[in-house]
């Protein structure tokens, strides 16, 4: 890890949904994000890599992104999400690189390069935030 969390960042925002994909951040630059989840145990019945857990990944990356350019009196959530499909991943880790499109005071968006261990590009995303006043 080249970059490490904020200290305020709660538990480095892992969810158990991260938990049981297997989702770990693996470097908080706040320009440039990386993530990885392993394929197996996240496949669909033909054993591929299920799109839904590329979209978990994705939604995981962009809103840790998002929180980190909020800051720590804020909180987020992501309100759309595109996802593209460009090659299936079998076997192996996928890493997720996400690089911020635009951070505004109340929506940020980020575009998210998923590929395989070859380095193959296996999706493209782009999520978008909403930054909220944090709960009280």
């Amino acid at each position: 890890m080249s970059t490490s969390p904020p200290d305020w960042l709660p538990g480095s925002m892992r969810s158990p949904l991260d938990d049981k994909l297997g989702i770990e951040i693996v470097d908080f630059d706040p320009d440039r994000l990386v993530a990885t989840m392993p394929v197996a145990g996240n496949e669909q019945p033909f054993g591929l890599l299920h799109g839904g857990a590329t979209c978990a990944l994705v939604e995981t990356i962009g809103s840790v992104a998002a929180a980190i350019g909020a800051g720590p009196d804020k909180q987020v959530v992501g309100i759309e999400l595109n996802a593209s499909y460009l090659r299936a991943a079998t076997s192996g880790t996928v890493t997720a690189v996400c690089t911020p499109v635009r951070r505004g005071r109340t929506l940020s968006t980020f575009l998210v390069q998923v590929s395989d261990d070859a380095g193959n590009p296996t999706a493209t995303a782009r999520l978008t935030c909403m930054t909220l006043s944090a709960r009280q």
